[in-house]
């Protein structure tokens, strides 16, 4: 049985909607609002979501009781089952780190908005419905990759040093390590945020030096603490 399990979960869509729409911070440079609806930014921000839940409910409900999304469901779980062991054994090689997780749900959204959440019972991620089965694994890639990171004691010692704001921006820029390291496992290309590129190109620079996770983590703390995170 796999770790990561897709999953509809209606509830868990719609929270993440309203969440998105009361947002009025870039994502590092990014603005997901711009790919939800006006209509529904307008219903749902500055409202209380038991005020808007039914409303929501209603929106979606073609989406969430149509039976595609179930088709949808098997195949990516499908996919990801005959990936998963191999990018775990990647992954805790590169970083030095044993994987810790025994379950984490990855629960479809109708919009592009994907956070994660390590802190939950069962750790959980957000995927987008729509995207391509190949944006699909790549996403569960990228996340839980975060979690590993947030499990391990490496978060705390990138906190202590430059923050909380910017260990997320580090651990955000990291995931430029998926296209060097595992690209072929879902073929997409690991673009980041608008804020991370410059960081993004040095720690691919130095990474194809010497893989060695630890010494680029210190390395990009002394960058940071130089340049900033852009």
């Amino acid at each position: 049985m796999t770790i990561v399990k897709f999953k509809l979960d209606k509830e868990k869509d719609l929270e993440n909607i309203w969440k998105a729409c009361q947002s009025n911070k870039l994502s590092f440079g990014h603005d997901f609002k711009k790919s939800i609806s006006k209509e529904i930014i307008k219903k749902c921000e500055g409202r209380k979501f038991e005020n808007v839940e039914n409303w929501l409910k209603n929106r979606r409900k073609l989406i969430h009781e149509n039976p595609l999304v179930k088709d949808i469901e098997r195949e990516l779980n499908l996919f990801w089952s005959k990936r998963e062991s191999e990018y775990i054994k990647r992954l805790e090689k590169i970083t030095k780190r044993e994987f810790k997780f025994k379950k984490i749900y990855a629960y479809f959204t109708t919009i592009s908005k994907c956070p994660y959440n390590p802190a939950n019972k069962i750790p959980y991620f957000y995927v987008n419905l729509f995207t391509s089965t190949p944006n699909a694994l790549h996403t569960v890639g990228h996340e839980v990759m975060h979690l590993h990171l947030h499990k391990s004691d490496w978060l705390d010692k990138v906190k202590n040093q430059i923050g909380q704001q910017k260990a997320y921006d580090l651990i955000e820029a990291f995931t430029k390590l998926l296209d060097l390291e595992f690209r072929d496992l879902w073929i997409v290309e690991e673009r980041g945020y608008p804020n991370h590129q410059k960081l993004r190109e040095y720690i691919k620079k130095h990474w194809l030096k010497n893989k060695n996770f630890d010494k680029l983590t210190n390395d990009c703390i002394r960058w940071i603490k130089r340049n900033g995170v852009k």
